[in-house]
């Protein structure tokens, strides 16, 4: 699929749950939010129909995401059929770690190609403080599970929030003693967010710099189906990843189109601006209708974000991260 601006979208990231069993501070209150009843997230025969669809149109990388896409049952299920569309080549999944390990094995078995788990501190009582919740223990055993299947590639995401507590360093480390590539991800000022700073990528490198050594630009195969870009550092088995949509803002090579548990078509992170696909599919819709819908939205897609600007109140999407798809 090609988009207004020419930019080829391959990858698609769906959300299957609003539901999360942590409740980070830059993603919701402690209190959560207010949850759509269940018959209004996408069932499974829905969301394997709309990814064949979005296959048929070019589509060949899908990221599973929620919420928390492991509190919804039978992931391995929808795996698995994923990966038997014709055309999608990639199945990956971004998990909080929490109830990795008892499922590892099913999501191995099932085809899952990718896993990012995040992690925002090994220090337990700033996990905790970042997190609401002390899981801590439950993560790093879902990474150790996760580290007995090579043949899942595995990353980590750390949203650094300029605490000092949350000691990076140590969290780079796992990319020193693993093959687990460490992502650091600059916040987005959506939802929750806005109310963060957060650490840019260039503080970022200047404080790894100091501890590690010199970071080598990484110009090897391409890892992973994101804007994400990478460095090798001496000594490391992973690499070290940045993905700074504001300090590096990537949107002319934008490859992506989100779709909510819901069943939103969102074309960009910032804006509301999509296709309901559930109403179509739900109405009784053809698939040539909802590759019309697809298409439309595509034609729409904006030509970036505005996060360093302001941008129209109501265009503006006003959703936290949980409801969007992380």
């Amino acid at each position: 699929m090609i988009d207004c601006c020419g930019r080829k979208i391959d990858y698609l990231r769906i959300s299957v749950t609003d539901r999360c069993n942590l409740r980070c501070i830059y993603c919701m209150p402690e209190g959560g939010v207010k949850l759509v009843d269940r018959s209004m997230i996408l069932q499974e025969p829905e969301l394997v129909r709309i990814s064949r669809v979005m296959a048929e149109l070019g589509i060949c990388k899908i990221k599973l995401t929620g919420g928390e896409p492991l509190v919804r049952p039978g992931m391995p299920s929808l795996i698995r059929q994923l990966k038997e569309i014709p055309g999608i080549q990639k199945v990956t999944l971004t998990t909080n770690g929490v109830l990795l390990k008892d499922q590892m094995r099913d999501l191995t078995e099932a085809g899952l190609d990718g896993l990012n788990i995040s992690l925002d501190s090994l220090n337990e009582e700033c996990y905790k403080r970042i997190a609401g919740r002390n899981y801590l223990h439950e993560t790093m055993e879902g990474i150790r599970e996760a580290l007995r299947y090579p043949e899942v590639s595995l990353k980590i995401n750390c949203v650094p929030l300029g605490l000092e507590e949350q000691e990076l360093c140590e969290i780079a480390e796992l990319a020193r003693k693993y093959l687990i590539h460490v992502r650091f991800i600059e916040m987005m000022p959506i939802g929750y967010g806005k109310e963060f700073r957060g650490m840019q990528e260039a503080e970022l490198t200047e404080l790894l710099e100091q501890h590690f050594g010199k970071l080598i630009p990484y110009e090897g195969e391409k890892i992973g189906n994101g804007p994400c870009h990478y460095y090798s550092v001496e000594g490391f088995i992973g690499k070290i990843g940045f993905i700074s949509a504001i300090s590096h803002k990537f949107c002319k090579e934008c490859n992506r189109i989100r779709l909510t548990s819901q069943g939103y078509l969102k074309t960009c992170l910032q804006y509301t601006a999509g296709r309901d696909l559930r109403e179509v599919v739900r109405s009784g819709g053809t698939d040539e209708e909802l590759k019309n819908m697809i298409r439309e939205a595509l034609a729409e897609k904006p030509e970036g974000h505005a996060f360093l600007e302001k941008a129209p109140e109501d265009e503006t999407e006003k959703l936290c991260m949980s409801q969007i798809g992380g």
